[in-house]
Parts: C-alpha cells; structure tokens; sequence
C-alpha cells in the first residue's frame, strides 16, 4: 500500500502507537494519534513523540469527521480487533493493521518471525544474538520491547529482522512474510482476549500464513497444536523435539542435542555446555539453532554463541543464594504452562510464589508438575483462592495466601531453609498488582539483593 498522504489513525499512545507514528511520517502519511483514555491529555501524547514529527492528536472520543476520513487504521497490540470501535471501521471498509503490517510493509531485508506461548523472547534474543555474530545489521524487535516500525524505517536490504510476535500482533496480519518463521509450542493463553484456544492458535499460525515451500518454518514436535499443523503448514518444515529421535530434525537424547538428516545424527552439544536451565530452555535452543541455520549461518558459530548465552531477564534467572537458599526470578512465567518450566527446572525443595491477574487459565497441570518438589506455595493477586482451591484438589495442604507482594516474599524467607530454592513463578499475569511482569521480577529481585547473609 502506497502510504503518502493517506489519513491514518494510529489507536494507543503507548510504544507501539509513538513508533508507528515515526514509520507514517517516515512514509509520508497523515497520522492521527488516538488514544481514548481521558486521564490523558494532548500535550502529554505529543511530548512522547520526537521533535518535528506531524500528528494530529485526539483524546476521549473520536470525532465522525475524522472516521469519515480514515483511510487506515494502525491498532495497538493491546486494542481487541472484535471490539465495536474496530468493527465500525470495519464495516466501513477500511484497512485494519497492527504494528507489524505497518513495519513489513515500510521494512527492507530478511524478516525472521518467532511466536509461541512461551519461550519467544529467550529464542529471540538467542536467535538475535547468534545473527548479529553472522552479520553486520542485525535488529531484533517486536513483543521483546523494542518496536518493530522504528527499525524498520532504517533497514536496507542488508538488514536481519528478527521478530517476536505475539497472538495481539499477528491477528492483523495480512501480507507479512518472514524468510524463516517459528512456533515454538501453543498451550492456553491469552483466551480472555481470544476467547478460545481454536482462534488462539489460528493467530499464531498467522505468523507462516504467506510463506511459501521457499521458506522455513520451525515447529515443535512435542506439542500437538503445532505437530498437527505441521501437515498443512505452507512452508518448508524443520521440527525439533525434546523427548524423542528425529529422522530429520533436531532433538535431544539423554543430555547431548542432535541433528538428524534422512536418518543420519549429528551430535551437535551437550545441554551443560550452555549456561541456560530446564528442557524448556533445551528446546528454545534447538529451535534457535534451526533457525540459525536456515538463515545461513554456520553450526560451529551457532554453537559458539550458545555457550556464551546468557538467561533472558525475568526468565528462571538465578538472582542470589542468600543463607544457603537459592532464589529464581521467572516473572516471565504470567502462565501455567510456562510457570510448569520453572518448576521442572527446580532440582531441590521449593517455595513457590504465585498468583495474580486472572486470564481464566485451568491450574490443574501446573500443580500437577510440582512433582512434591513445592514445600509451600504462597499465594498473591486476585487469583489465590482459585488456585489454593485447585491445590488442595491436589493433596497440597501448605499454603499461605499473602495480601502483598512483600508478605508474600518474607513468608518465603521464613519458609525456605538451606538447601532449598524460592522460585518466583507466578503462572499469571501481573496486572492488578503490578504494571508489568518486569516491574513484578525487579521487585523480586530487589528483596533479594537487599537480604542480609545469615
């Protein structure tokens, strides 16, 4: 789509919205900034924007003389695509995108697209980390926090995108196609936005929607959303798996990770080489190493740059040992399933926080995973009672529900001895407590390092 001079409404004033400003005055469109929430004000939006950049801004409620003149709508990730407000513009015929669209539309080079319900951002920034050893312009954007449209205004030809879409960003794709694609796995998220697990997974098979048997798409054989859409995936199929041989692919065996080609393995690297933690980590890593290596780049490079690797932030981060007792930050973990990564990687008794902003998850499977390595589960937010309902099911008795994060965090104290681990590991969202899940994971991390050694 041509951009110049087009009227274009840009929906969130948050990072998403500023940065897809900066891409529409890039392209020479006419952007209005919307935003509805009326604590805001219009000089409050316009001193998020950079100097010289042209916006109309409206606040509260948008005007029928601006709706007459849209000609494209650039919504937020945090704006729902079924609400009244979109299906208006909708009905009236006119173009709905997100931040990615806008940003593929605008970009140059080679696009790399990564999504899952868990395990996105270790991949993408391991992903991000081995292409910027291989080449000499390198972003790494999306869900990750850094936005898609404002890199994509400086990209040229040379340039390696690599993505980390979420559901929010992928339900308004439409020509978007990325040389390599990967869904890492699909479990329930999200379904308070969704509303079922069908459209769910529908988004995130949108990341592949345009590719072609020219590019690549990396699945993950172990879980059976995305083994089942193996079979009608539009692009070429590289699997990874944690738990069994592959004739083709890359799977782990015992502690080593292979590589298989028409039957014939490969042993690539043993799992304590790398600094990173857990089968959930294992299989981030084959899966980079899939996607590495579809974008060109040799193993022996991919491999280097696994073991110098750090833990993502926030993502089952060893934080201290204080008094003997180990603590973990995985504030990442704002589901259950990914929180059943945090606790399959605790090797000793565990204090478990978590609890929070409820997304009308199920809880059953992650108590379940506790395998009676949780001694207490503290318990926080607005989902506490729900989940200690769901862990007494369970034949767990020692539970404490905590009014704050900071009476939360000392009965972990009082609980843990030496030898054990304090896991934050919440299996919800933060909202409601705190703004995000970093704020939640700093905090953590704060009381900590501010413990005194016994």
């Amino acid at each position: 789509m041509n951009l110049q001079g087009k009227k274009v409404l840009v929906v969130g004033s948050g990072i998403s919205g500023i940065g897809a400003v900066e891409a529409l005055n890039h392209a020479q469109a006419k952007p209005v900034l919307f935003d509805e929430n009326e604590k805001l004000t219009a000089e409050d939006i316009r001193a998020k924007l950079k100097a010289g950049l042209a916006a109309d801004i409206v606040v509260g409620n948008l005007p029928e003389e601006i709706k007459r003149d849209v000609e494209l709508v650039v919504l937020s990730p945090g704006v729902p695509v079924d609400t009244a407000f979109v299906e208006d513009f909708r009905k009236r015929g006119v173009t709905i995108w997100g931040e990615i669209e806008l940003a593929y539309e605008i970009g140059k080079g080679t696009v790399v697209g990564i999504t899952g319900t868990n395990g996105k951002t270790t991949t993408t920034s391991l992903v991000g980390a081995i292409m910027a050893a291989h080449c000499q312009d390198v972003d790494v954007v999306g869900n990750i926090g850094n936005p898609y449209t404002l890199t994509a205004i400086d990209s040229t030809e040379e340039t390696v995108t690599v993505a980390e879409i979420s559901s929010f960003q992928l339900e308004t794709v439409e020509r978007f196609k990325p040389k390599v694609s990967a869904i890492l796995n699909i479990t329930p998220d999200h379904l308070n936005r969704h509303h079922t697990m069908e459209k769910y997974a529908a988004a995130k098979e949108a990341v592949c929607r345009n590719q072609t048997k020219e590019d690549t798409c990396v699945l993950n054989f172990e879980n059976s959303y995305t083994r089942a859409f193996g079979e009608r995936c539009p692009a070429q199929v590289v699997w990874f798996s944690s738990k069994r041989k592959l004739a083709d692919g890359y799977y782990l065996e015992g502690e080593e990770i292979y590589r298989s080609e028409n039957g014939v393995s490969e042993r690539l690297m043993n799992i304590h080489d790398m600094k990173l933690v857990g089968v959930c980590n294992v299989e981030n890593v084959m899966a980079a190493m899939a996607i590495a290596t579809a974008c060109g780049v040799p193993m022996g490079e991919i491999l280097s740059v696994i073991r110098a690797f750090s833990p993502v932030e926030h993502r089952i981060e060893f934080v201290a040992t204080k008094g003997g007792v180990d603590y973990y930050n995985d504030s990442k973990g704002t589901n259950p399933d990914a929180a059943i990564q945090g606790i399959k990687a605790m090797d000793r008794p565990t204090v478990l926080i978590g609890g929070g902003y409820d997304k009308q998850s199920s809880y059953d499977e992650w108590i379940e995973a506790f395998d009676g390595k949780v001694k207490c589960l503290v318990l926080i937010g607005q989902t506490r009672e729900k989940i200690a309902d769901c862990a007494r099911r369970h034949g767990l008795e020692n539970i404490v529900l905590a009014d704050t994060f900071e009476e939360a965090f000392f009965v972990c104290t009082e609980q843990a001895k030496p030898g054990d681990a304090v896991l934050l590991s919440p299996a919800c969202a933060s909202w409601g407590m705190f703004p995000n899940y970093e704020v939640r994971g700093r905090m953590f991390k704060e009381m900590v390092n501010q413990m005194e050694e016994n």
